[in-house]
């Protein structure tokens, strides 16, 4: 037969259960200039080329993972992974409103405890990104302003208003002082190399007219002038005051960052977007491996960029209700590393394999003179070049043909929108659209179905009387938010209905909210919801039949929340909750209730009573299952086991509605896998819980069901990777990370697992990336003992293997 490019290709399985543990990784501390006198000097400046530390101009990729979304158990090995994939910085925000939930009352414990974070990022030999802020965005409610803010007379957010700076600049002090005290500035040997001041300010700035200008200014200037010791930067603001460098965030700055804004900057990619984050009701939206790293080559190719920061490079989990605005509880769950800490193949080793090639170079790219060529309408060429060295990005824009080139003396095939990186502009050492790394088939295992009625109990949230005590009481409705103080996502709204009988017509009720959703009951019998979505329209619209008796009639409506707003200008005058109620009989003229007596009870009994706590769970009166388990409004308790080994854990609430989620007392956030995507699945069905938040037996698991679910087919899960793949042939470029001076497939199995079967093996032409096993991988061309001589190698009981 005859033979084009040879081509292996394995598929592997992992055990389902975990091995012992490895022996924990060593720690690097970054090596202290000057020795015990400490006389060299440690510096963080920056010129139009690149970040300079020490007087070395340095090549920066970097990454974020946010302290809050994940668990201080799980940072060192989100760092280490982060550090083998070839980062050099991690990147976070500070969480104004995790720190200062009440007004001079701050929390750095647990999850939120910074300082911690950032030192075990510097156990590890990597540097720090600190953007405080300290409006964030960042998916996270309010944009992690704290809420009190909005009780504060006369302020508008984000302008150039004194009441805002006044706490704006305490803040972001005493986050100063407190990284000064530690010791964690670069110049005091720490690993902060620089920060940010603000955010995006620049997408809301003319909405503030004359006061957002001056705003910026003072900003800036209030930020240097903290003399931090390391330069700051303002992402997505084009005039950021000199010293702070403006930086571009999106998914492809090398094509839209307009660059610095002073030749004596570098250019810096502060938000890389590995995929998008996840709203509810819509269907998730990843990122290839193959289109973030062309993003990536061609921003430091054009751009002449040598910090790349990727938004996110494991996104964790939004906890409580830490979540903005119809954001799920899962955040960037296909990053690099994935919500649960594991290794998302093919991106980590692709961006790996690309941040070695990229390092290859440093020399050329940050000191070597520049010059670009054209080799057609969508192909392009950049070289850095020095005396000794040079390197050439060769860039095809077209996304349908391959592109033959000639540059130098050689010809160089193109793929399909890709860059080829040459280092010494002659030896291709990368190429974005081919994917020579392993692919990974991440699986949830059920380990305990909770199917036994037996282990159940619930509690039936009561519905507020109207005549309840309750300050919150007027001939008007509240908005949500200021009456909540976004405590918590819920706010009845009560009122009685005098009804006389105007003869025959269908009663209707009408109720128009601007909350996310909305349950109606008349005399505490259900009469339905309505929902909202993140891009439909600000009210919904409750219509529905109801039937009332001569005389008064309770209305109790339940307005409820599904995050609050994360960005735009005027924060703090956004309104939410029930804006209309009116009933109408037939074709008679509706009645308005708007002007009626209103009464509204803020939050659930069972969250005001903590009843997801063990010490608040005897304030409920719980029973065993009824027919009443599956109606809206109904608590569920049980407790279950943690499964065995260091795998990751999940709860799979497919069989539920929308809700809240406690295990032994804390919330591992909201759920909503009613709200189906456009294709008919939940945005999210698995729930991530840290095992931190465990006991070896008997742990407690609370939920709040809202729109009426069946408990009896929930799952606890383990998560793994059980499946790995990788194809190679002759063409393809040897790996930089490894000895091997020839392309080689390298099958690695997830930490703590190994090779237990090869499914498939073939050499010849098999479809690529065939992630099944069997002969629907077989091409037309197969040599038979492909698998045999594969399996011969007797790889069980290995982690991993290379052919």
């Amino acid at each position: 037969m005859e033979m084009g490019a040879a081509v292996i290709m394995a598929v592997l399985v992992a055990m389902l259960v975990a091995c012992a543990p490895s022996a924990a990784a060593g720690r690097v501390w970054p090596q202290e200039e000057g020795g015990k006198n400490g006389t060299a000097r440690r510096e963080v400046t920056y010129d139009g080329r690149a970040l300079i530390l020490d007087g070395a101009r340095r090549m920066l990729f970097s990454g974020d993972i946010h302290y809050p979304r994940s668990t201080p158990e799980m940072w060192p090995g989100l760092i280490e992974n982060a550090k083998k994939g070839g980062l050099d910085v991690i990147q976070t925000y500070v969480f104004w409103n995790v720190h200062e939930p009440i007004q001079g009352q701050y929390n750095f414990e647990g999850r939120y405890d910074l300082v911690k974070f950032i030192r075990e990022v510097h156990a590890q030999g990597l540097y720090i990104s600190l953007r405080v802020g300290p409006f964030i965005e960042a998916e996270w409610k309010y944009g992690a302003l704290p809420f009190w803010l909005h009780s504060v007379p006369n302020i508008t957010f984000r302008s150039d208003n004194e009441p805002f700076k006044v706490h704006m600049q305490n803040f972001v002090a005493k986050i100063v002082k407190m990284m000064k005290d530690e010791k964690l500035y670069y110049p005091q040997g720490g690993p902060i190399i620089i920060s940010q001041i603000e955010n995006e300010y620049k997408l809301v700035e003319a909405a503030f007219h004359s006061r957002g200008p001056p705003y910026v200014q003072w900003a800036a200037a209030m930020a240097v002038n903290l003399q931090t010791g390391v330069p700051w930067m303002m992402c997505k603001q084009d005039d950021a005051p000199d010293p702070i460098i403006n930086t571009c965030n999106g998914l492809i700055c090398g094509e839209t960052f307009l660059g610095p804004n002073s030749p004596k900057k570098p250019a810096l990619w502060t938000e890389n977007w590995t995929s998008r984050y996840p709203l509810y009701g819509h269907d998730p939206r990843f990122r290839s491996a193959a289109d973030l790293a062309f993003a990536v080559a061609l921003f430091i190719a054009r751009k002449k960029g040598s910090f790349v920061n990727y938004y996110m490079y494991h996104g964790g989990t939004n906890f409580g209700r830490f979540a903005s605005s119809y954001v799920t509880t899962s955040y960037y769950d296909g990053a690099p590393l994935d919500e649960y800490g594991l290794i998302w193949q093919s991106t980590w080793s692709h961006l790996r394999e690309l941040h070695a090639a990229v390092k290859q170079s440093e020399e050329p790219l940050l000191s070597g003179s520049y010059s670009n060529y054209s080799f057609g309408e969508q192909q392009e060429g950049h070289v850095f070049e020095t005396e000794s060295d040079c390197v050439a990005f060769l860039v095809n824009f077209d996304k349908h043909k391959t592109s033959n080139i000639q540059f130098g003396e050689a010809s160089f095939q193109l793929a399909p929108k890709s860059i080829s990186i040459l280092s010494g502009c002659r030896t291709v050492v990368f190429e974005t659209a081919k994917i020579n790394a392993q692919h990974g088939l991440r699986t949830a295992q059920i380990v305990q179905p909770l199917n036994d009625v037996d282990n159940w109990k619930i509690f039936k949230e009561p519905i507020p009387p109207e005549i309840s005590n309750t300050t919150h009481t007027g001939n008007r409705f509240f908005e949500h938010l200021s009456t909540t103080k976004d405590e918590t996502d819920y706010l009845w709204y009560l009122s009685r209905y005098d009804y006389r009988s105007m003869g025959h017509g269908q009663l209707v009720l009408n109720v128009e909210s601007q909350a996310h959703v909305l349950h109606a009951y008349i005399n505490n019998d259900y009469l339905g919801s309505v929902h909202g979505s993140h891009d439909g329209p600000k009210s919904i619209i409750l219509k529905t039949p109801i039937t009332l008796k001569e005389g008064q009639n309770s209305i109790s409506l339940l307005s409820v929340m599904v995050g609050s707003p994360d960005s735009g200008a005027y924060m703090e005058r956004r309104t939410f909750g029930i804006r209309k109620v009116s009933i109408q009989q037939g074709h008679h003229k509706s009645h308005s209730l708007n002007n009626e007596l209103w009464k509204h009870q803020v939050g659930l009994y069972g969250e005001m009573n903590s009843i997801y706590t063990q010490e608040g769970s005897s304030r409920a009166q719980w029973t065993t299952i009824d027919k009443s388990a599956h109606l809206p409004l109904i608590w569920y308790k049980t407790t279950f086991d943690t499964p065995w080994g260091n795998d990751p854990i999940t709860l799979n609430l497919s069989s539920m509605g929308k809700g809240e989620v406690w295990i032994n007392g804390e919330s591992i956030g909201r759920y909503w896998v009613s709200f189906k995507t456009p294709s008919g699945q939940p945005t999210q069905s698995l729930y991530h819980i840290p095992r931190y938040f465990l006991k070896p037996r008997e742990n407690n698991l609370v939920l709040m069901e809202e729109m009426g679910g069946d408990p009896l087919h929930i799952t606890v899960n383990t998560m793994s990777v059980t499946r790995v793949s990788s194809s190679v042939n002759e063409l393809s470029i040897p790996s930089l990370l490894s000895r091997r001076k020839h392309p080689a497939v390298r099958l690695r199995c997830q930490k703590g697992k190994h090779i237990t079967d090869i499914e498939f093996a073939s050499y010849g032409n098999p479809v690529e990336d065939c992630r099944s096993s069997g002969r629907r991988c077989l091409g037309s061309c197969h040599a038979e003992t492909t698998e045999f001589v594969v399996k011969d190698v007797k790889l069980s009981a290995f982690p991993e293997a290379t052919f």
